[in-house]
């Protein structure tokens, strides 16, 4: 409920934004036809959801199962060496403005989702032929989510490639080369998790598969310095759909969920003219 909550609030500030008009401030230099691009990392909250599990002998339900984030310790060997930089939790986005105040973007948001070893689900449906104590006919029964029944891990990851529209105001010019701004806007993308699952007594299975799809909401305080150089820190909120994502070797294995997600980021980056440029040549 608090992450419905949380998009709800994101959507309504969003339209309340879309609705208003720009904020009068300093003149500026105009942002039609500059491009962005912008690397940070995120920490993520998932809801609850259901998990269902299809395929050679399988067709059960684990209810309300709860997952986490995995977020790295920060660190320079861990978030800054250039080997392990798509290893933290991350996002990455390259935009164009295409209107002084509104943007286009396409952006990777890579976060990782571990179901919680050691909790108690219920399960309903059949598992047959596992060769696992785990056969038979269930209905509400309770089981524990452990090693040899199940690791279920989007972590490398939850792979979230989207698409977004933003608005983009300038609210206070703190200095001539330093501005405050406000962000917010809606997306929708593709999921493409490489899922790392071992299901009861099948092999380890680990590879990126299109699962699903998910729509969101962001808003965001943008500092710029200079007109190129930024930070910001941005909220996101929304809805993930995965019906098609592997679960073993077998391709007639699968599992789908669905469920709700939030990111908090925090991203640095730079932003360019090309026109102005060859512009100012000519």
């Amino acid at each position: 409920m608090k992450l419905k909550a949380a998009l709800f609030f994101i959507l309504l500030a969003t339209f309340t934004c879309y609705s208003q008009n720009p904020i009068e401030t300093t003149q500026q230099k105009s942002r039609k036809g500059t491009f962005y691009f912008y690397w940070g990392w995120n920490i993520s909250w998932y809801s609850d959801s259901d998990i269902e599990f299809t395929g050679s002998g399988n067709d059960f339900t684990l209810s309300n199962v709860e997952a986490q984030d995995r977020p790295q310790p920060f660190g320079y060997e861990k978030y800054f060496k250039i080997e392990n930089v798509t290893k933290p939790q991350y996002n990455a986005r390259l935009g164009y403005f295409f209107h002084e105040n509104y943007n286009v973007s396409l952006g990777f948001d890579h976060m990782k989702y571990v179901v919680d070893q050691g909790q108690t689900v219920q399960i309903s449906g059949t598992i047959e032929n596992s060769g696992t104590d785990y056969d038979g006919t269930y209905n509400g029964e309770d089981v524990v989510i452990e090693e040899g029944f199940l690791r279920f891990e989007h972590t490398d990851g939850l792979n979230y490639i989207n698409t977004e529209v933003r608005r983009f105001d300038e609210v206070w010019s703190i200095h001539k080369n330093i501005k405050l701004n406000l962000t917010e806007g809606l997306g929708i993308g593709m999921l493409y998790p490489k899922t790392n699952t071992n299901l009861l007594a099948n092999e380890r299975y680990d590879d990126f598969h299109i699962a699903g799809y998910g729509v969101h909401a962001v808003a965001g305080v943008n500092v710029t310095f200079w007109d190129h150089f930024f930070i910001q820190s941005e909220f996101k909120g929304g809805f993930i759909n995965m019906p098609d994502i592997r679960t073993t070797n077998n391709p007639n294995d699968r599992a789908s969920q669905n469920f709700w997600f939030s990111q908090w980021n925090w991203v640095f980056g730079y932003a360019f003219n090309p026109f102005d440029a060859k512009n100012k040549e000519d």
